[in-house]
């Protein structure tokens, strides 16, 4: 079924106890400047459901991971870095926060999911038209683009969707970013491909990855696969202000990086990684939500 012209759309959000700050920034963002209904989802583990249920409200809900887990994958009491299957090798933790998000997205009842990590904050108002209109939805994809980090997260997407003429070396399309948006109809036909592809269900297989990018592999698929059939339009436009490095800033540096913000941007995005309290950049956020809309 096509996506109609107000299409259904999931903001989701992986956090945990440490960044529940920022997490509650994000919350708080999307209540004041979202300007049309969605539902904000935060994915967060068991154990920290009570810490962030405060959060829930008429438009945000609180999920717990293992709720999106099959009974063959579970937490160990005491072990934070992967989890235990019962069908493949432990489960590094990086790898884990993949499968949720696929597997959210593959059984969500909103046709579209953007996936706004917890150290993001609206500072715009922003609608479904930034991220789907009509039949087409956003795909954040840089034309061109090289990092060697990057090499066996592209060689997994090739393996996994069984596809040839992977070259070492040359540049690729980039689909790594803060706020990525993805067709539930098109997730579903990936987990498809992966299970013909690997002759297993899908989730099995990478589980059993030791590399993986969700964001690349949903990528690839869409441009080696299903090409015109998967309904994206490409976008590179930043709608995120992003600071990625971990390290902080101080504060002339600080101001300096929210003094920078395009007057096209709804976000912005300061790396937890970096270890800068909320408290000293919130009266930023404060600014951008008082200041005139951009017309």
């Amino acid at each position: 079924m096509p996506v109609s012209l107000s299409p259904s759309l999931a903001l989701v959000t992986l956090s945990y106890r440490p960044d529940f700050h920022r997490c509650r920034l994000l919350v708080n963002s999307v209540g004041q400047l979202n300007q049309t209904p969605v539902r904000h989802y935060i994915i967060v583990d068991q154990r920290d459901y009570s810490v962030f249920q405060p959060l829930a409200n008429a438009h945000t809900e609180i999920l717990a991971v293992e709720a999106l887990l099959p009974p063959w994958i579970r937490r160990l009491p005491l072990v934070n870095r992967a989890w235990l299957s019962l069908k493949t090798p432990p489960i590094r933790n990086w790898v884990l926060q993949q499968l949720v998000k696929i597997s959210f997205a593959r059984f969500a009842s909103e046709a579209v999911t953007v996936f706004v990590d917890s150290d993001v904050v609206f500072i715009r108002p922003f609608d479904l038209t930034n991220f789907a209109r009509q039949n087409q939805t956003r795909l954040f994809r840089v034309p061109e683009y090289y990092s060697p980090d990057f090499e066996p997260l592209y060689a997994a997407a090739y393996r996994l969707l069984g596809l040839e003429g992977y070259r070492y070396g040359v540049a690729r399309p980039n689909y790594i970013g803060n706020l990525i948006s993805w067709r539930q109809s098109n997730v579903v036909a990936l987990c498809d491909r992966i299970e013909q592809v690997g002759g297993r269900p899908w989730l099995e297989t990478l589980a059993r990855a030791k590399t993986l990018s969700e964001y690349i592999l949903y990528g690839v698929f869409v441009d080696h696969v299903l090409g015109d059939a998967a309904g994206h339009v490409y976008d590179w436009s930043p709608l995120c202000h992003e600071y990625w490095r971990p390290r902080p800033l101080d504060d002339s540096q600080l101001a300096e990086f929210f003094t920078a913000v395009p007057p096209e941007t709804i976000a912005v995005m300061v790396s937890a990684k970096a270890g800068i309290s909320p408290d000293r950049y919130s009266r930023y956020l404060q600014r951008y939500r008082a200041a005139p809309a951009v017309p």
